[in-house]
């Protein structure tokens, strides 16, 4: 690889580099004699602006700079689950044994994919030698993990008539499996593995809207504030409001096939947990260990500032990646917050106008084309197959400021907020979702799926409930004001099933066994018998019952149900739900008839 030019200014992790003639926007170059991997994304005549995804450290004037010829890529192939990445998508378990170090020595070269790994491939049974090949097509299969089956694909750039394929048996990534003759008789070589630029999405037929629940089983998300398939969200909140634990609830609880899950300039000791955490959890839904569909991007805050750009586009790229072959993709960036720092640091380098807050003007536009990778499509190529790429990304704003830059432009692409909340957080309130600030518009998208598959009054009682918390917010000011006695019997039982909501409903324990997730059967029990007490309890109270009477009689049955249907049955015996709303039901309609009979006899 022939040097192209040579050092002249050395800021940070930007190099400037002039005799650069040729180069283009968003080349990997390689810089200085240690080859630090870098990208150009400024050119101005010879000179390129190059954003080095290593420490610069000790890099000085004059040093050779090596063009690829090639945008970042990433490789794509079988041995991505199970791994631990760093931004650039080297697999650190190889370079701790290589470097026989826990530090990354800069300017190391280790292949994301291993090399000498052999996977056993099974050609697709209906596909011969002189078959057309469409972009996409399934070519053949290898089981990556017991979960997960690996489907080859011809790249999306590629297309032609199938000249050979290689019979089942074991091959490694760079082994030839198939030989393609593209249009003008170039013949291109087919792999296990091929690579794709991360800045580039990769291409899909159509986009569908999407319909299909990502079940997550925390309440609050699936019932109030649901997500979908292909959707977008974003989980803002300050430090200590629980955005890693209810990011790595999704992460570990969610019905997706596949999750990406990238730590983008954490804390250490955050990425630390989830790096020793991941390989212990099992997966809910099969049993099996939930890194054998698990793919880790380990950046941490103090790694170079400029590989968190890079990280979450080699996310999405390993995310889309999978979408293709069929599969519901989540992907979880924690934190977009400080990718976006890293944008203003290189904008600054750049000696670029500054926007708000000292970010970089096409904040926006950036924010837009990471959370448009997301989406429910319909995949190229043969068989025909719908896959999904979920985004949710945590968001930290300084001081819980939903109002900064980074916040505000994400709220314009995402269709889900979960905005978190400190006073919940330090009431002990988790997971702490503010059920007034946070918004779903998938509501009515997925409401379909909820009445086919568990009950058709779900959305009903659904916005009956969340009506019950909204009164119960207008009327806090009230009660700060004169207290609960001035308030109608009516209002005083839309506090008292408001309490019941949010400690039998909204509050969940991440780390109890029971509560920590809970199926959509379960969730709609539980909702149902909260909907139909306030129902019952309205009626008595209409009646002239007094809702201190209520509360007093009921007072076991009401801690019964937050806490038995919280910790005690579990999701496989919902149906048990159903016997306590029963005896709630019958006990409140004791205590209305006890209390008619009194009043008649005075």
């Amino acid at each position: 690889m022939p040097a192209i030019g040579k050092i002249v200014r050395v800021t940070g992790p930007l190099v400037v580099a002039e005799g650069m003639q040729g180069s283009q926007m968003f080349e990997m170059v390689e810089v200085g004699e240690e080859r630090l991997i870098g990208e150009i994304n400024k050119i101005s005549g010879d000179k390129a602006f190059i954003q080095v995804y290593e420490s610069t450290t000790g890099l000085k004037p004059g040093e050779p700079v090596y063009g690829t010829g090639a945008p970042l890529s990433i490789e794509l192939g079988p041995g991505l689950l199970k791994s631990i990445l760093d931004g650039i998508g080297r697999p650190l378990s190889a370079i701790r044994e290589v470097l026989k170090s826990p530090f990354v020595k800069r300017g190391v070269k280790i292949p994301t994919l291993d090399r000498a790994k052999k996977w056993f491939f099974e050609k697709r049974e209906d596909l011969s030698t002189g078959d057309k090949v469409l972009p996409g097509e399934i070519i053949g299969y290898v089981e990556e993990t017991p979960l997960i089956k690996h489907a080859i694909m011809v790249p999306p750039d590629t297309s032609g008539v199938l000249e050979w394929i290689a019979s089942e048996g074991e091959y490694t990534v760079e082994e030839t499996i198939a030989v393609i003759r593209e249009y003008g008789d170039r013949k291109r070589e087919l792999k296990l593995m091929h690579k794709w630029p991360v800045r580039r999405p990769r291409p899909v037929v159509e986009k569908y809207e999407p319909a299909l629940p990502l079940i997550t089983g925390m309440r609050v998300l699936d019932t109030f504030f649901p997500m979908a398939k292909g959707g977008t969200g974003a989980i803002p909140g300050p430090f200590g409001s629980g955005k890693t634990v209810t990011l790595h609830s999704l992460a570990k609880w969610s019905d997706a096939k596949v999750v990406i899950y990238i730590g983008c300039g954490e804390r250490g000791n955050e990425m630390t947990e989830a790096l020793l955490k991941y390989p212990k959890y099992k997966d809910p839904w099969t049993g099996r260990p939930l890194m054998e569909r698990t793919v880790l991007i380990a950046n941490t805050s103090n790694m170079p500032v400029a590989a968190r750009e890079a990280s979450i586009y080699t996310g999405v790229t390993i995310a889309e990646y999978y979408r293709d072959m069929g599969y519901d993709v989540l992907l979880v960036a924690d934190s977009t917050s400080r990718w976006a720092e890293a944008l203003r640091e290189i904008g600054g380098r750049l000696e670029e106008m500054p926007a708000e807050e000292g970010y970089p003007s096409y904040l926006a536009s950036r924010l837009a084309e990471f959370y448009s990778r997301a989406g429910r499509a319909r995949i190229i190529g043969r068989p025909e197959r719908i896959g999904s790429v979920t985004i949710v990304g945590a968001v930290s704003p300084p001081g819980g400021d939903f109002t900064e830059p980074v916040t505000s432009n994400t709220k314009r692409f995402i269709r889900t907020f979960w905005a978190l909340d400190a006073r919940l957080a330090y009431s002990r309130h988790y997971p702490a979702i503010n059920w007034i600030l946070s918004y779903s518009a998938y509501v009515d998208l997925i409401s379909s799926w909820w009445a086919e598959n568990i009950d058709a009054r779900w959305k009903e009682y659904r916005d009956e409930a969340f009506s019950i918390l909204l009164r119960e917010e207008e009327l806090r000011e009230i009660v700060r004001l004169v207290g609960t006695e001035g308030l109608s019997e009516r209002d005083k039982l839309v506090l008292e099933v408001a309490r019941l909501i949010r400690e039998g409903f909204l509050q969940q324990n991440a780390y109890d066994p029971i509560d920590a997730f809970a199926s959509p059967k379960k969730q709609w029990e539980q909702l149902r018998t909260i909907v139909e007490f306030y129902r019952a309890a309205l009626r008595a109270v209409d009646e002239g019952v007094p809702v201190k009477l209520i509360r007093e009689e009921m007072a076991i049955l009401l801690r019964d149900l937050v806490v038995t249907t919280r910790y005690r049955i579990p999701n496989e015996r919902s149906e048990e739900i159903s016997k306590l709303r029963e005896k709630l039901l019958y006990t409140l309609e004791t205590i209305t008839e006890k209390y008619r009979t009194k009043v008649r006899r005075t």
